[in-house]
């Protein structure tokens, strides 16, 4: 199910790329970090860095590890993932969806909101700014 409204930076949610990117784009549906704030005059509109689960080869200094806390619901279970700053995107909300783990004891679906660390956040900038050639910026990074 889409999302209704912009998350808070930081928050990881599921992005689906199977229809309209084709490779060397993302093209599977994969776990996401939203980097952008909300902006009043792009609605439905949400930046994303995409999460992969491979480590990359050669590791460049776009990619790092993070750990999520809590993991991701089965069957992406795997705390552990590694930023692919060179992958930003901005996708429509109709393409994301919150991580749905399973039903409560009254059989309402619990969902996963929780953001990412401020410090997980700060090496996730520190990766994208990397990707745009900027990487001379992270020195101001605190």
């Amino acid at each position: 199910m889409a999302i209704k409204e912009h998350p808070p930076i930081g928050t990881v949610l599921f992005c689906d790329f199977d229809q309209g990117f084709k490779e060397p784009e993302m093209v599977k549906r994969r776990p996401v970090v939203v980097v952008s704030p909300k902006i009043g005059v792009r609605p439905g509109l949400c930046t994303v860095v995409a999460l992969s689960t491979a480590e990359p080869v050669p590791k460049m200094p776009y990619h790092c590890r993070i750990d999520l806390d809590p993991p991701l619901p089965e069957p992406w279970g795997d705390r552990m993932r590694w930023v692919k700053g060179d992958m930003v995107c901005a996708v429509g909300f109709h393409r994301l969806d919150f991580p749905r783990y399973a039903k409560d004891v009254t059989g309402v679906r619990k969902y996963r909101y929780e953001p990412i660390s401020s410090e997980d956040l700060r090496r996730v900038r520190i990766c994208i700014l990397s990707a745009l050639g900027l990487g001379g910026l992270t020195k101001h990074m605190t």
